[in-house]
């Protein structure tokens, strides 16, 4: 399999036309796509640029989701607008507010399906974790996201309106006219919420280059960052399409407990994905790949996992990123002890590696990596049970 070659799985994307009165949403459109919309229902040709900039920017620079407002359109374009489309975003079910300051909001989508996304403040800045897909095919046996079945990937619009959503909560959207103000609540992105970013690659490459678009939301692609937990043919993707840093859920040393606890590594092993890293076509000291690692009891935890790690990304500018495993309800595994998880981020350390230990956010809300599953389809499995689908037991 080449390294363009499209990764196709049985997944169900809802098309950009929704039924409630067959108006078509243009968040998630890309610009071109928004052109032929546009001409599609009335606009002229020659006026189609110019229009789609102007709604671009009423739509992401400011936020609006009234055509009324968009005040520098003639008011029987407005009208026109109105007629055919819609500018919708994910529904906000549910918002919880962790003791930390997290926010962790379960949002519906069309098919009444529901998704979650956090927001995560620091130093008057902030990380909004977003979802890509509703459930996960991955089973990673330490997520808890992984015990939801895989339901269908998230548009392109429902990818972009978590972002939109979380600004609205935050009161961040600017006023037109008025001085803008650099310093940002929401500052960063990651995607690292529910699902496999690179099982749904189209439609989160089209969300990511509208968030980084300079006359809308205006992220830069270094504050944007894609967790894969290693989708081989899509990585070199990720660089030359969407830009942005990438990160690696690793969490092993070796084929055999990788395979356990991230299953896809039997389809791509640590071999293959290491060495599609090494061929990063972004991968230089400022942009280095970050190794994300969860600490496990008894599982990944020795010295000699630490060693093998350091043998493993030997020359890959990198930073290995240890998270305490954030244990949920029936999880088959502990967390390492404090100690245990110093002693490991020492060793990359003096290897070279910078080996920030994660700080838990939000885990009285369940919010926390690896902690991420819709309310509406928690799975009531006994530890057992999940040991079982993890291959714990015999």
């Amino acid at each position: 399999m080449t390294a363009n070659a499209p990764i196709t799985q049985d997944v169900l994307t809802l098309p950009r036309k929704m039924p409630e009165g067959g108006k078509i949403n243009l968040v998630g459109l890309t610009r071109d796509q928004l052109r032929e919309a546009l001409i599609a229902h009335g606009t002229p040709e020659k006026q189609a640029k110019m229009r789609v900039g102007q709604i671009w920017q009423w739509i992401y620079q400011w936020g609006k989701r009234d055509f009324a407002e968009m005040t520098n359109l003639a008011k029987p374009y407005r009208a026109q607008l109105e007629e055919h489309f819609d500018i919708a975003i994910p529904e906000v079910v549910s918002k919880q507010v962790s003791t930390d300051g997290t926010r962790k909001y379960l949002v519906r989508i069309a098919g009444g399906h529901e998704v979650e996304v956090v927001y995560i403040p620091e130093d008057g800045r902030g990380t909004l974790c977003i979802s890509s897909q509703v459930g996960c095919t991955l089973t990673c046996s330490f997520c808890h996201t992984g015990t939801q079945k895989l339901v269908r990937n998230l548009t392109a619009a429902e990818v972009v309106g978590q972002i939109m959503m979380a600004r609205d909560d935050l009161n961040e959207w600017p006023v037109p006219g008025a001085r803008t103000d650099e310093t940002r609540l929401l500052s960063n992105i990651v995607l690292m919420g529910m699902g496999e970013p690179l099982y749904n690659f189209e439609n989160v490459r089209d969300a990511m280059k509208i968030a980084m678009d300079p006359e809308g939301i205006s992220l830069s692609r270094r504050r944007i960052t894609l967790s894969t937990s290693g989708v081989v043919p899509e990585i070199a993707r990720t660089a030359e399409e969407i830009g942005c840093l990438l990160a690696v859920s690793f969490h092993a040393t070796t084929d055999e407990v990788r395979d356990k606890l991230v299953p896809i590594n039997k389809r791509w092993n640590i071999e293959a994905l290491l060495e599609s890293l090494r061929a990063y076509p972004r991968l230089t000291n400022s942009e280095r790949i970050t190794f994300e690692y969860v600490m496990l009891n008894g599982v990944n935890d020795s010295d000699e996992d630490a060693h093998r790690l350091v043998k493993l990304i030997d020359g890959i500018p990198a930073k290995v990123n240890l998270i305490p495993f954030n244990e949920w309800p029936g999880s088959p595994y502990t967390r390492s002890s404090n100690n245990r998880i110093h002693a490991f981020a020492n060793i990359i350390y003096r290897a070279g590696y910078a080996s920030p230990i994660r700080t838990p956010r939000g885990e009285d809300i369940l919010a926390a990596c690896g902690q991420l599953k819709s309310a509406t389809e928690r799975a009531r499995k006994s530890r057992k049970q999940i040991e079982a689908e993890a291959g714990l037991n015999p």
